[in-house]
């Protein structure tokens, strides 16, 4: 196969792969308890724009526009971060099991917004101390694994794997100390992740450092497929590993406290999505990234989806992510063990 018809052919799956998404996003607004048809959903949305004599209700309008629409638009900013930030990583560490979680943010952040709904029980300060202290974990990783003006990957990753656990366990005296009439519920509810409370404000919170740090690594996708080929190889090319390493690991954690302000803990989604991607695309970040952040995207919304449509109770996200994460990544290691990473 030429180049030329190699581009086109990739060109062309980006494009349906966006299409794809957008479909699912229409798709989606028509699902629920309340029905809303999905030929109408269209014009729903361009009532503001250009008034429409419709046949819905003002209720079905409601539901679409201020309701579904917030959560749908939650699901694709934090499902793409989150597929980004997983596909940067396991770029960088050269290791297909890495997601933003080695790193200890969303442990960290996690801490954060279970101490704001304990002491304060305001969303404002959730969101704001789940950054603070996703930020703050990220800091503390960089302090623990720093030796002599260096940072080695295995130190690195084991100062997160250690940050992480010990923000687990404060997570965990924060459930125990906290009164389990009034604040646990709430606690252990948003540690499992949920966009119930989603609003057009807060898809505003989570949209702008999650647009920031992915764009950041977008720039950075060229740096990432040398990264990739080790430290050695990297800096004989050019590349200023340490620095290219720690920027995008500030990005990974931007994102991640920004997801887990507003959604709790969602798990699986960096892990799983990139090799997904990998296997429609290959390993090239060029490709890798935005594909990522599409499939992401859609990934998360289908998951939204069934956690507000499945049953009566709305299911938390963390639980469907991990019971449809665990074996669909089983599925895709066997798909690829054969040669999707190792060739990569």
């Amino acid at each position: 196969m030429s180049w030329v018809e190699k581009h086109r052919r990739q060109t062309l799956l980006m494009w349906l792969l966006l299409l794809a998404c957008l479909v699912l996003m229409v798709v989606s607004l028509g699902v629920g308890r309340l029905a809303v048809p999905f030929h109408q959903i269209p014009a729903i949305l361009l009532d503001n724009l250009w008034p429409m004599d419709g046949s819905w209700s003002a209720v079905q309008e409601r539901v679409v526009e201020l309701v579904r629409g917030p959560r749908i638009l939650m699901a694709v900013v934090v499902g793409a971060g989150l597929a980004v930030a997983g596909a940067s990583l396991q770029g960088v560490f050269r290791n297909p099991l890495v997601g933003p979680d080695i790193i200890g943010v969303s442990s960290g952040a996690a801490f954060g917004g279970a101490l704001a709904i304990w002491l304060f029980d305001s969303s404002v300060m959730t969101v704001l101390l789940a950054f603070v202290f996703g930020l703050a974990a990220m800091v503390i990783v960089s302090l623990i694994s720093r030796v002599g003006g260096q940072s080695p990957m295995l130190l690195l990753v084991l100062s997160g794997v250690v940050t992480g656990a010990f923000f687990s366990a404060l997570v965990s005296l924060i459930t125990y100390l906290a009164d389990p009439e009034d604040r646990l519920p709430a606690i252990v509810y948003w540690l499992l992740g949920s966009f119930a409370s989603a609003n057009y404000d807060r898809v505003w919170i989570v949209l702008v450092p999650t647009l920031i740090g992915s764009l950041v690594i977008f720039g950075m996708r060229y740096r990432i497929n040398i990264l990739s080929l080790g430290n050695e190889e990297a800096q004989a090319l050019g590349v200023k590993v340490e620095k290219a390493r720690w920027l995008i690991l500030i990005m990974v954690a931007l994102i991640a406290s920004a997801t887990v302000a507003v959604a709790g803990v969602i798990g699986w989604v960096g892990l799983v999505v990139p090799h997904f991607a990998r296997m429609l695309v290959g390993a090239d970040h060029r490709l890798l990234i935005p594909a990522s952040a599409i499939i992401g995207a859609g990934y998360l919304v289908i998951i939204d989806t069934l956690a507000r449509s499945a049953t009566t109770s709305e299911i938390p996200l963390g639980v469907l992510t991990a019971l449809v994460g665990a074996p669909l990544f089983v599925w895709l290691l066997r798909k690829t063990q054969a040669g999707g990473w190792r060739n990569a």
